[in-house]
Formats: structure tokens, sequence, C-alpha cells
């Protein structure tokens, strides 16, 4: 036995996988094929060897990967000795690096970070200064356009739109105003920080002696940049993943990171892993049929260690509300007569608006279901304006969270106030907090305002005390002071619906409970915000808490499997969808869609519609370009119409209604 795992329990592709220690080694992880378990094996082998533990770093895309990763290596070598170890997301790693050297690049070392509502709140405000309300200009374009050329590693003025890179170049002083970063210039200024000062460069080679990179094919050329920052000679990088399902190439994820990655770090390992644990012989024969016809990807071949299978059924629909309701239909049938649980279900399309019939039909079969893509819970209104009170009383200088609540609740200080405030911060170069305690400022103010500020500044200081005096808790400190302002009564009283009310009500209550667990865990206030924060960057949904068949799109559905899967709207100009054919990403679509098929564990349909209603009018389909690259050998082509009016037997009829009384007994 090595560090809780055996040798023996792998196949030979992991255990080479798991025994090339020595770097750089690319694993190439086909879907299904234990690539977490692989990787875990791996780092608890490093430990199991002698590395020091804090000198390992695993690099994942999401909190939630983090946290399971350091569990599983934790289950195998002891939770002391994982709980060393840095495992963390990219923007989690970049914060680390900046909190001990921004300041070299010009930032104050309390620099704020800007969640995706503060950076709209801001550009909204640049947009009506700089008259693009008429424009109808959007905040959320202007940022779009701003994110990409920054990871791009681009200039602001190479935004072709020259009122667009006006703003951007606007938005990017005002954060630096404000000594704030968003989530793009986490990547950029770790980036710059280890590129332009070798000692700091130096020092955390030296401390991260061994890096992992899991999901690398998601990885854009910036991350890919600070990679090469942080790795030196002799390059012990292992990173980890599969071209074949790199899908978020309009996020800006480049799959030549693996595909050229010997380009990088010369003369790599590279391992493949092919065996699939996960489906059918009948699915991944689909699957592989489909991928082949990519050109310049990896070549690997996923094999199957479960023979046979039922065939994958290809049905042609005479509209979209048919396929809704023969789905919806069938899982209530296949509920009864194979006794599955709701969440052995899912139904994957390819855009949003695809999801609209297929609810309706669930709810009409009464299918309970889990939709994926819903609002996150730091996306919530409330949940954003309690994390930034509490910025203020850790540090009442950070002028981003400090403006979103100003007026939350009303008090008296008005938007005019707030702009001659950072108007006056700006040219004195001090934070807004200073300029409201400045008696400069507040002396151009009418009595009522400069009465309201005041008032404002000491229920701000007079919290804050409690805070750094750590006599009372965190968390009680802050809920007595949302208490002392009104936050909950003034929240409750724009609320439409008692539910509404209830909902927001219990959100606050469950971010003081997670901030009363982190400072009895010994965390401080500024580390339970950077958390805050980098959870507030989008991740999927956690499906575990909710139940029923599930609802998602493709692009969500990587890395989840379901025994029986529903693959919808296989048309042309859907999957592969009209931007890519126009824009000539295909090549991404298919991977999309190989995705798609290698969810499923068991038995997978795909449909087709004769047409779709958009607008209220029928608008006629054509079946994807992709269906004649599919091999026929395990596939069964059928329609709605041969389903419909097939001839049931007796005997068939009686199990079936004996199945359906059983289950509705039940």
């Amino acid at each position: 036995m090595a560090g809780g795992f055996s040798f023996d329990s792998l196949n030979r592709a992991q255990r080479e996988a798991v025994g090339t220690l020595d770097g750089p080694v690319l694993i190439l992880a086909g879907a299904g094929t234990g690539k977490t378990r692989t990787v875990t094996c791996r780092i608890a082998n490093m430990l199991e060897v002698g590395i020091p533990p804090e000198n390992l770093l695993a690099v994942t895309f999401t909190n939630k990967a983090a946290a399971e990763m350091r569990e599983r290596i934790g289950g195998m070598v002891g939770k002391k000795r994982a709980e060393q170890m840095t495992v963390c997301t990219f923007h989690s790693l970049c914060v680390r690096l900046l909190r001990g050297g921004i300041d070299r690049l010009g930032y104050k070392a309390n620099f704020s970070i800007c969640t995706q509502g503060d950076q709209v709140g801001i550009m909204k405000q640049l947009i009506v200064r700089k008259g693009g309300k008429d424009e109808k200009v959007k905040a959320e374009e202007v940022l779009a356009a701003v994110s990409k050329v920054k990871n791009a590693g681009l200039p602001l003025d190479a935004i072709r739109d020259d009122f667009f890179a006006s703003l951007a170049v606007a938005y990017q002083n005002e954060l630096r105003a404000r000594n704030a970063v968003d989530f793009d210039d986490l990547l950029l200024l770790a980036e710059k920080l280890l590129r332009e000062h070798a000692d700091v460069r130096e020092h955390f080679r030296k401390v991260y002696l061994r890096v992992t990179v899991d999901e690398f094919q998601d990885t854009n050329g910036l991350q890919m940049q600070l990679l090469q920052q942080l790795v030196g000679k002799p390059y012990h990088v292992c990173v980890v993943g599969d071209d074949d399902q790199s899908i978020y190439g309009w996020r800006g994820a480049e799959s030549k990171n693996i595909l050229e990655f010997e380009r990088f770090f010369p003369d790599p390992e590279v391992i493949r892993l092919e065996e699939n644990y996960r489906s059918t012989e009948a699915i991944l024969h689909t699957a592989n049929s489909l991928i082949r016809h990519n050109a310049g990807r990896r070549e690997k071949m996923l094999r199957p260690t479960m023979a046979g299978g039922e065939p994958v059924r290809l049905i042609g629909m005479p509209g979209d509300e048919e396929e809704a309701e023969f789905i919806a239909e069938e899982i209530l049938s296949l509920k009864a007569t194979e006794k599955r649980p709701w969440e052995d279900f899912a139904v994957l399309f390819r855009t949003n608006g695809q999801s609209r019939k297929l609810e309706e039909a669930l709810r009409k079969s009464q299918v309970p279901y889990r939709m994926v893509g819903a609002q996150s819970f730091y996306d919530r209104r409330e949940i954003k304006d309690v994390l930034a009170y509490l910025e203020i009383l850790d540090d009442p200088r950070a002028d981003v969270p400090l403006l979103r609540i100003l007026n939350s609740p009303p008090r008296g200080i008005g938007q005019n106030t707030a702009v001659m405030a950072t108007d006056f911060s700006r040219e004195r170069q001090v934070s807004v907090w200073e300029a409201f305690c400045d008696p400069e400022f507040t002396g151009i103010l009418s009595n009522k305002v400069r009465g309201a500020i005041e008032d404002f500044v000491a229920q701000v200081l007079m919290a804050k005390a409690s805070i750094d005096a750590r006599t009372i808790p965190a968390n009680q400190v802050l809920h007595a002071f949302l208490d002392e302002i009104g936050y909950r009564d003034w929240l409750e009283r724009g609320c439409k619906t008692p539910e509404e009310s209830d909902q927001r009500m219990e959100a606050i209550h469950d971010l003081l409970e997670e901030l009363s667990t982190a400072v009895q865990r010994g965390k401080t206030v500024r580390k339970f915000l950077d958390d805050s924060a980098l959870a507030s960057d989008r991740e999927d949904d956690d499906l575990d808490k909710k139940q029923g068949a599930t609802l998602i799109t493709m692009h969500a559905s990587k890395g989840l499997e379901f025994p029986v899967v529903y693959l919808v709207g296989l048309e042309e100009g859907v999957l592969p969808h009209r931007r890519s054919i126009e824009e000539g990403t295909k090549d991404e679509e298919r991977r999309l869609l190989y995705v798609g098929i290698t969810r499923a564990q068991k038995k997978l349909t795909m449909t087709y519609c004769q047409y779709r209603t958009k607008w209220g009018q029928r608008m006629g389909c054509t079946p994807s370009s992709f269906i004649r690259e599919i091999d026929d050998k395990h596939l069964l082509h059928t329609c709605w119409d041969d389903i419909m009016g097939a001839e049931v037997s007796d005997d068939e009829l009686d199990d079936f209604f004996g199945e359906m009384e059983d289950f509705l007994k039940s």
C-alpha cells in the first residue's frame, strides 16, 4: 500500500501516471477514464515519497473541485498533511501571490476585489458620465470587451470600438483610484509581478516545487503565461486534461495550451488514459466515431470496460412540443418500470431558450426537476450588500464596497454627494472615506447631508472598533450593525411577496452563519472577504442539494454523468450553433456534442425536430450535419410517428400498468 491507495487498483496507464513524479508530465484523460482518482493518487504518492506538503500546489477551476481534491487526498494521506498543501483556483492563487507583493506594482496592500456586480455598477456610472446613456450602451457588453483584451494580453485601446475603448480606460483608472482589482486583473497583475520581479518569482518557485493543473484544456493564454512564470527548471509540472473536451473557446480557453504543450515545457512525458469506466460500448463507439472528424486533435480512443449496451436512439420529432412531451412521458414511464430515482435522468440542450418547453412538459407530467444555472448565492443583492458592509467595517477606505452601500438603505447621502466625494478623493488622491472625514469636503455640503455623513461615519467607526477589538465575534457585530442601520427592515419593505422576504432574510442568516464558522476556525475578516469574493466567481450549481431530473446545458454538463441522457436539438443552426457555422468554429461544437454523448452511462437518446416554435411562429429545421458523421453500428434511427404508432402487446400493457400501479401506490 502507498498512501492509502494501492497501485494494484489502477490500470496500466493510471499506474504510469501516478508513478511518474518528475515533470513535465501531460496526462491526456479521456471522458470517464478515472482522471480525478489518478490525479489525487499521484499527489498522494508525492507525499508518500517524502515531498513536503507545503511545496505542493494543485490548481483547479472551481472552489468545489479544490475542496473535493483536498478531501480525497486527506482520505489517503491524512487530513493534516492534505491541509498543508495549497489546493486552490487560479484566481485564489493570484490573491495569494498579490497579497504579499502588489505594492511592487503601485497598489496598496489592502486592495479590494471587485465582484461582477461592482464592475457593472462602476461601468454604468462611467457610461452616464461619458454621455453613453442615450446610445443604449450596455455595461455588460463593455465589460465583456474589457475582459477579452485583458485575457488576450492586449492593451485596452486594442478594443475596436472607440467609445468602448475610452470607457475601458476610464474603468481601469477608476479601479486604480479605488485601489481595487477585478478578476481579470488578479491574473494579469500576478503574472506581471512574477515576470518583472525576479526575487518574488524565485521565492514562489522555491515554495511551489511541484505544480499540478487540472482541467488544463480550459486554461487561457494568460493562465499559461502565469504557469510558465511559476514553474522553473527542472519543470516539475503536471497538467491534466482532454483536448476533446475543450468547449470554452468563447470564454477565452485555448486548446493549443494542451495541443502544443511541448512548446511551453520541453520533452514532456505524455500519458493517455483511455479506459472508460462510465459508459457502455454503444455510447463510446458513437462518441469516438464523431470526434475523429476533428482535425489536429491529440490521438486517443475511449475503450469500454462494459461491453455491448443498448443501441443509441436517434429520434426524429415533428416539433419541439412533441419532443418535450415525449421525454417527460418516457421519464415517467422509466421511473415506474425500471424503479429509477429521478436523479438518474438528464436532459441536455445547447441553448437556454430550449429549456422552456422542456420545463412546461415536465411540470405538466409532474416530473420533479432541477435546473442548472439558477442565480448564484453570491450574486444575490442582499449578500453583496452585507459583504460590502463587512468590508467597510474591516477597512472603510475600500471605495468599491463603500459606494455600493452608501444609500442602501437611504440615509440622506445621494448620488450627487457620492460623485462629489469621488471627484474630491481623486483630486486629493485619498479614499472616499477620507473625503467624508475631511472638513474641507464636508464644509461644502448642506447641513443636512453633512449631518447624515457624520452619523454614518460614527456608526461605522463604532462597529469597526468592536471588530478590531475582537472581544465580540465579527458575525455578532455585523448582525447588530445591520439592525442599527435598519438594513433588514428596509430590505423587507422592498419585497413583493412573503416568499421573497423569507428567501432574502434566510440568505443573510446563512451568510452570518458562514462568517461565524469562519471566525471560530480562526479566519480573519479579510480572509473571509477574500474567500467570498472568489466564491462569487460563477460556478456550476451544486446539484447534490437539489432533487429531480436534471435540465442542463451541454456546457454546464461537463464533468457530470447520468445513467439516462436525452440530448435534444440536433439541428443545423442549433448544434452546431449558427454562430459557429458563420465563424468557422464547428470543431468546438463537435467537441460539445462529444461531451454531451459521454455524459451518458447506460441509455442515450438524441433527438432532432422538423420545426421549432420561435416568436410564436413555426420555423423549419434541418437535421444536424454531425448526424452524418456518426457511425451507424450502434445507432437506432427512428421517428416519433413510428414510436407512437407501434403496436403494444397485451402482455406489455399488463406489465406496464401493473408496474405503474405499484409506483403510484408507493
